[in-house]
């Protein structure tokens, strides 16, 4: 079986006081090899619980993380993660930290090193692989974050908010940059994102998580993300299903918030 399969799946956090907070309770999804899935909701809602989990970074209270017919237990090479910094080796320079995946792998650099540089050249940093990473935009780095996640050549790639620090100009071009590589390397995304706009850009899927206890709350099924790849991402803003959509779902997380700021006051 190809693809990943979340089946019921909770989290719950044991505090030092004897208390406990349920992060996820009950999550359920399953992606096609090469979906790529965005998702949005609240803060605390646990988008990146869920996504360590599926990381192997986190083991799950109940449930179980399924990907390609065999349990995940722990990280592996087959599941990639780009943090919303790009928690680069600043003392290598860009091709070193793109080939250090391959390398610690065991491979030759003669086995490696053409892919390492065309995946430079795919993230358009061809003339840079011999940079310092201090001397690159944040936009830059990100993409040499990408590039070393593509080489290690995972089955699913796992970005928390990878953009959320960026310009809004340098975030437009990587959200591009993401589609195409998305659509080149036919790669499994999950984007975790709290922007509404990012989330329907990129998620061909898009969940709403609904506040604590984490849980999926909605589902969409969206044509954004095919209609963006190679297209000016403004045009497709000007679909006419797009203002709707961002305008519910806005309404949804507004109202969630909302309820949130009730129970704190209530507490209190």
């Amino acid at each position: 079986m190809t693809g990943l399969s979340i089946d019921e799946l909770s989290m719950r956090f044991d505090l030092p006081n004897g208390s406990s907070v349920q992060a996820l309770q009950d999550v359920s999804l399953d992606l096609k090899a090469g979906e790529i899935l965005t998702v949005l909701g609240p803060s605390g809602c646990g988008k990146t619980t869920l996504l360590n989990i599926v990381a192997g970074f986190l083991a799950p209270t109940s449930g179980q993380v399924v990907l390609n017919g065999h349990k995940v237990t722990g990280p592996d090479a087959e599941r990639g993660m780009v943090f919303q910094q790009g928690a680069l080796f600043e003392w290598m320079n860009v091709r070193d930290n793109v080939s250090f995946g391959p390398r610690m792998a065991g491979k030759r650099s003669r086995d490696y090193a053409g892919e390492v540089d065309h995946l430079l050249d795919v993230v358009g940093l061809a003339d840079f692989k011999d940079k310092a990473i201090y001397e690159l935009s944040g936009g830059m780095q990100q993409r040499v974050a990408l590039a070393r996640c593509l080489a290690n050549e995972p089955d699913v790639i796992l970005m928390d908010e990878p953009l959320g620090a960026l310009d809004a100009l340098t975030r437009e071009k990587m959200q591009s940059l993401v589609l195409k590589l998305w659509k080149e390397t036919g790669k499994t995304i999950i984007l975790i994102t709290h922007s509404v706009e990012e989330a329907l850009l990129l998620g061909e899927r898009l969940i709403v998580m609904a506040p604590r206890p984490g849980r999926i709350h909605k589902e969409y099924r969206l044509p954004f993300a095919d209609l963006g790849v190679g297209a000016d991402l403004r045009e497709i803003k000007r679909h006419p299903e797009y203002a709707p959509r961002r305008e519910e779902i806005l309404g949804m997380i507004w109202d969630m918030e909302e309820e949130i700021m009730g129970r704190q006051e209530d507490a209190e």
